[in-house]
């Protein structure tokens, strides 16, 4: 919805965090998880508001001080409660396990997958999404992924990731079939529905708004510099209509 020129900072459309259980990330990277390995026991399972995927509750002993540390980690297909998890460069090729990139083989399967050395995760995060580990440069030190999009990325080979796909797969497969669930679903994420087309708006409120019959009356097409309140389309489009013939993915290309 464009109301004004300016970029107004506004409280509804915050994200809605308040039932969150907390940030999902791998453990903050010690010596045990570079030289050895680290076991973990899964304590429980749970929802997330707001996220299609569960997220497990594990607990590992502190190295240092007589305490347990809890963290959140993503819930992969096959993970059950009171599962021992291993993290570390020397933990076995199983489900669930948090191992570095190097030390997984060519075509396995991966999900919550660094973009740095030691930023806890940041590809595949998403119910039901995995990354395919496609090839390993040894002499530079990096790895080729496949990700969910089907784009390529190259990462450092020592970078962490689990392994196996995010619980909660198919979760889109199922129609939302009514306003109400929709409603639920988009209430603990954050303000973004319903959508009102800027065409079925007045002129006050949107620039496609107004004019006799709902017509945009312009190009839909939008610069990417546009100010705030023009900026509504096609943004920064390099080539609109249908795709047409067929679709050449990253895959391909390769």
């Amino acid at each position: 919805m464009v109301r004004h020129n300016a970029v107004v900072k506004s409280g509804i459309f915050k994200a809605h965090t308040r039932t969150r259980k907390g940030a999902v990330k791998l453990r903050p990277l010690d010596y045990a998880e570079k030289h050895g390995y680290i076991r973990g026991v899964i304590k429980e399972i749970l929802h997330d508001p707001g996220r299609g995927a569960p997220v497990a509750k594990v607990q590992f002993l502190n190295a240092y001080r007589y305490k347990r540390d809890t963290e959140l980690l993503l819930c992969t297909e096959g993970m059950y409660t009171g599962q021992f998890i291993y993290c570390g460069k020397k933990a076995t090729l199983t489900v669930g396990n948090v191992l570095p990139l190097s030390c997984v083989p060519e075509g396995t399967i991966v999900c919550n997958v660094e973009a740095k050395v030691g930023d806890r995760g940041a590809f595949a995060r998403g119910s039901g999404a995995f990354a395919v580990v496609v090839t390993h440069d040894e002499d530079k030190g990096t790895t080729r992924l496949r990700l969910p999009s089907g784009g390529k990325k190259t990462v450092p080979s020592n970078v962490r990731a689990q392994i196996g796909v995010v619980a909660g797969g198919g979760r889109t497969d199922k129609p939302l079939l009514k306003a109400g669930r929709a409603y639920h679903k988009y209430a603990v994420k954050r303000n973004c529905w319903p959508k009102i087309r800027g065409v079925a708006k007045n002129p006050v409120e949107h620039p496609h708004g107004g004019g006799n019959h709902q017509h945009i009356g312009m190009p839909s097409t939008v610069g990417r510099e546009r100010p705030a309140g023009r900026k509504v389309g096609l943004i920064g489009a390099r080539r609109t209509g249908r795709l047409r013939g067929v679709k050449k993915t990253a895959q391909d290309k390769d």
